[in-house]
């Protein structure tokens, strides 16, 4: 899987980075066919200090899944935008399995 970490309009410290890498390498348990996943990390005003994480996560089957969550704190803003992106994750592993699953229980009729 290739990981791309970007940092909008600021330095991000290479703990946050390698942060970020292992909580998106938390995600591969649930499926297996994650070709790329990219953390954006950007910031509202600086009087604000509202922190933006997004992640961009593409499937070997053409699917790009996105999260955004937005919080007080990179870290914990991270951690909800991989939270989003794991349920969606769930969601199409449970799409992919019901559509492969419902091919193979067609009754086949010999007549």
């Amino acid at each position: 899987m290739k990981f791309v970490f970007t940092s909008r309009h600021f330095k991000a410290h290479n703990s946050l980075k390698d942060f970020a890498q292992i909580e998106i390498e938390k995600i591969s348990k649930y499926y297996d066919g994650i070709i790329k996943s990219e953390v954006i990390l950007s910031f509202e005003k600086a009087t604000n200090s509202v922190k933006i994480a997004e992640v961009i996560i593409t499937t070997n089957t053409h699917t790009v899944i996105t999260a955004k969550d937005r919080s007080d704190d990179f870290k914990i803003s991270i951690e909800g935008a991989i939270d989003k992106a794991a349920s969606q994750i769930k969601k199409l592993k449970e799409k992919i399995k019901s559509n492969h699953t419902a091919k193979l229980t067609i009754p086949f009729d010999y007549r």
